[in-house]
C-alpha cells in the first residue's frame, strides 16, 4: 500500500498538500481577522459569539417558522395520515435549515477561528481577565474557583484545575493548527502528528459548530481523557457563554446525563456515547431519553475508534430466569463428538489439498482446502498451512468462485461436512449429515427437525376435532416447537464454543470462571459475559459452573452509530493511510496535516 501511495504521488502529487494549499486562503483570512480583534475589548470580543448565534437565527428565521406553524397544526389534529405528512414536511425543512445554518458557519468560519484564537492569546497573556458579568458568569462563580464576582465585573483566572491537575494556559493556535481546525469543520480526518496540539485543535471546530445550539460530542476514547479535555478546555468556551459538560461524569439515565447532552458542547468516550443510545431505544416514554438529534461530532483517535472498535458490537443484556433449563450439560457429549468427527476427517482432507497443490493440481487442492475452511476455519494446521506464500489468495480464489451466482455451487464443498461455519458472520448450521449423525443413537429421529407450524396445525384444524382438544394438540405443537428451538440453538452456541472460541485467545479460565479477553488490548474484561447462551456454551464445555444465560435486549456497533451524526469529523495521532476502505464507510477524507 505505501508502494502503491508512492507511485501515485509521482504522477498525480500529494493530494494533501494539494487541500492544504486549498485551506491556505481561508488561514489568510483568519490572520486579517485577528488583526482586527486584537484591537477590540474584552466584553467586544465576547460580544462576537452573540452576533454570530444572531446571524444563523436570522438566516434560518423563514424555515424555523414554518416548522413551529406544522409543529402547531400536527399537535391540534387527529388525522394520522395528514400527521405523518406534516411530520415527513418537517424532515424536509430541517434539512434545509441545516443546509442554511451550514453555509453561515462556512462564510464566518474564519471570523469564528479567530475569536478562538484571540481567546486563547487573552488567557495566555493575562493572568486575570476582568469582563461585565453575565448571568452566566454569576452562575459558573458558585461551581468553579476560575471565575469570581467583583461588583458587576467577573474577573477570570488563566489558571484552573483540569482532572485533579493544575493548569496554567500558554497555548495559541499555530497555522498548523488552524488548518486542522479547517479541515475538521469540512467533515475530514485531520492526521497530526503527536504533540503538535489536537487538543487545542479541537477548540476552532468545536466552537463554530457549537453555534447554532444543535450541540457538539467530542468523543475521546477513554474516560480520563474525555474529563481531562473537557475541563482543560471548558474556560475558553465557558468565556464566550457556550455550555460544557462531559457524560463521564454522570451516571447512565441520570438527569445530569440528561443535562450534559443539552450542553452546548459534550465530551465522552465512544462506548458511553453508543451505550446511551441503546438505553434510549429501550426507553418507554420520549421523557427518559438522554440523547438528542445527532448533530456535529469529532472523534479523537479516530483510528483506533472507527477502525478497531467500530465492528465490535455494544449490547445490552439481562439474565433469563431458570437458566438451568438449557441442555448444555445433555448435549455436550453429542457436540463434543462431532466436532471430534469433522475434526478427524479434515485432517485427511487437508493432507491430501497439500499434496494436490504441492503436485500442481491446484484446482482439486483449492476446493478440498475450502473444505477445510468451511469446517474447522480455526484449525491450527489449516491456519499455519495459509500462512505459506500463495495459499491464502488460492483459497481466497476459490471460494469467490463457489460463492458466485449466490452460493448455488457451494453445496458441493459442504457435502462431506457435519457442519459448516461461516468465519466471517460467526454463524454456524448443522448440514442434513450432521442432523442424521446426532440423530443415532435416539428415539426421535427428527431430534433436531424443527415441526413445520403452519403444516401441523391445518392438520390438526382438518380433523374436526372438540375445541379443547383441538386447543390441547396445538399447545402440544407450541411446546414442542419451543423446546427444539432452544435445543438447536444450544447446539448452535455449543458447536461455536468448540470450533470459534479459544481458550487463552478468547477467553480464559479464572477462579472456576470464563472470563473473556478483550481481543484489542488483551486485558481481561471482569463482569462481562457473552450473550444469547453462548458464555454458557462456554461453561459447559470447559466444566465450570453454568450461570444463568442472558439475552440481549439492544445491540449497535459504533461503525452504526456514528453514521447518525450530520457531520463527522475526526483526528489522530497516527499513521492510517492503510485503513483507506474505512473511511469511504464514512465519507471521510483524510489530510495530513504537517507539522510546525
Amino acid at each position: 500500500m505505501s508502494f502503491l501511495n508512492s507511485v501515485l504521488k509521482m504522477f498525480v502529487g500529494d493530494k494533501s498538500k494539494k487541500d492544504i494549499k486549498l485551506i491556505q486562503p481561508i488561514v489568510t483570512k483568519i490572520k486579517e481577522h485577528e488583526q482586527q480583534l486584537a484591537q477590540l475589548s474584552l466584553d467586544e470580543l465576547r460580544a462576537k459569539t452573540t452576533q454570530f448565534k444572531s446571524r444563523i437565527t436570522e438566516a434560518c428565521k423563514e424555515v424555523n417558522a414554518k416548522i413551529d406553524a406544522l409543529q402547531q397544526e400536527a399537535e391540534s389534529i387527529s388525522d394520522i395520515e395528514r400527521k405523518e405528512d406534516i411530520y415527513q414536511e418537517i424532515d424536509k425543512l430541517r434539512d434545509e435549515e441545516y443546509e442554511i445554518s451550514e453555509g453561515v458557519l462556512f462564510e464566518i468560519l474564519p471570523e469564528a477561528f479567530a475569536v478562538v484564537k484571540e481567546t486563547a492569546k487573552r488567557f495566555t497573556n493575562n493572568t486575570e481577565l476582568n469582563v461585565t458579568a453575565t448571568p452566566y458568569d454569576r452562575e459558573l462563580s458558585g461551581i468553579h474557583d476560575y471565575v469570581t464576582l467583583d461588583g458587576d465585573n467577573a474577573i477570570w483566572q488563566n489558571s484552573w484545575d483540569a482532572a485533579g491537575k493544575q493548569v496554567t494556559w500558554d497555548m495559541i493556535h499555530y497555522d498548523v493548527q488552524l488548518i486542522g481546525g479547517i479541515t475538521m469543520h469540512q467533515g475530514k480526518i485531520a492526521e497530526m502528528q503527536t504533540g503538535e496540539g489536537k487538543t487545542l485543535v479541537a477548540t476552532l471546530s468545536v466552537y463554530l459548530n457549537a453555534l447554532p445550539g444543535k450541540g457538539v460530542h467530542l468523543v475521546t476514547v477513554n474516560d480520563y481523557l474525555a474529563k481531562r479535555d473537557s475541563a482543560w478546555m471548558a474556560p475558553i468556551f465557558q468565556f464566550h457563554g457556550l455550555t460544557i459538560d462531559c457524560i463521564d461524569y454522570h451516571q447512565p439515565n441520570s438527569e445530569a446525563r440528561r443535562k450534559a447532552y443539552m450542553a452546548d458542547i459534550t465530551y465522552g468516550t465512544n462506548n458511553e456515547f453508543g451505550f446511551d443510545y441503546l438505553r434510549d431505544n429501550m426507553s418507554h416514554s420520549p421523557n427518559d431519553l438522554v440523547q438528542r438529534p445527532h448533530n456535529y461530532a469529532i472523534v479523537d483517535e479516530v483510528d483506533s475508534v472507527l477502525v478497531d472498535d467500530a465492528r465490535t458490537p455494544l449490547i445490552i443484556s439481562g439474565p433469563i430466569p431458570q437458566g438451568d433449563l438449557h441442555e448444555f450439560n445433555e448435549l455436550k457429549p453429542k457436540v463434543a463428538d462431532i466436532v471430534q468427527k469433522q475434526r478427524q476427517y479434515l485432517t485427511g482432507v487437508l493432507a491430501e489439498a497439500k499434496k494436490l497443490i504441492k503436485d500442481g493440481e491446484t484446482k482439486e487442492g483449492g476446493f478440498l482446502l475450502l473444505r477445510v475452511y468451511r469446517g474447522l476455519p480455526k484449525n491450527k494446521a489449516l491456519i499455519k498451512f495459509l500462512s505459506q506464500e500463495g495459499i491464502k489468495q488460492l483459497l481466497q480464489k476459490t471460494e469467490n468462485f463457489y460463492m458466485q451466482d449466490n452460493n448455488r455451487e457451494m453445496h458441493k464443498v459442504d457435502a462431506e461436512l457435519l457442519f459448516v461455519i461461516e468465519e466471517k458472520n460467526n454463524q454456524i448450521d448443522l448440514t442434513d449429515k450432521g442432523i442424521e449423525y446426532l440423530s443415532v443413537g435416539s428415539n426421535d429421529k427428527e431430534f433436531f427437525v424443527m415441526p413445520d407450524i403452519g403444516g401441523e396445525i391445518a392438520q390438526i384444524e382438518a380433523q374436526g376435532l372438540e375445541k379443547d382438544k383441538e386447543i390441547e394438540l396445538k399447545e402440544q405443537l407450541f411446546n414442542e416447537f419451543q423446546v427444539k428451538s432452544e435445543r438447536i440453538h444450544t447446539m448452535n452456541q455449543l458447536l461455536k464454543a468448540y470450533t470459534l472460541f479459544v481458550k487463552d485467545v478468547e477467553y480464559v479460565v479464572m477462579d472456576n470462571k470464563v472470563k473473556i479477553v478483550d481481543e484489542q488490548t488483551g486485558r481481561i474484561m471482569d463482569g462481562r459475559r457473552y450473550s444469547d447462551g453462548l458464555h454458557q456454551a462456554i461453561e459447559a464445555k470447559e466444566n465450570v459452573k453454568i450461570e444463568d444465560a442472558t439475552q440481549t435486549f439492544a445491540t449497535i456497533t459504533l461503525q452504526n452509530y456514528f453514521r447518525m451524526y450530520r457531520k463527522l469529523s475526526g483526528m489522530t495521532g497516527t499513521a492510517i493511510t492503510e485503513a483507506g476502505e474505512l473511511w469511504e464507510i464514512y465519507n471521510l477524507d483524510v489530510i495530513e496535516i504537517p507539522t510546525n
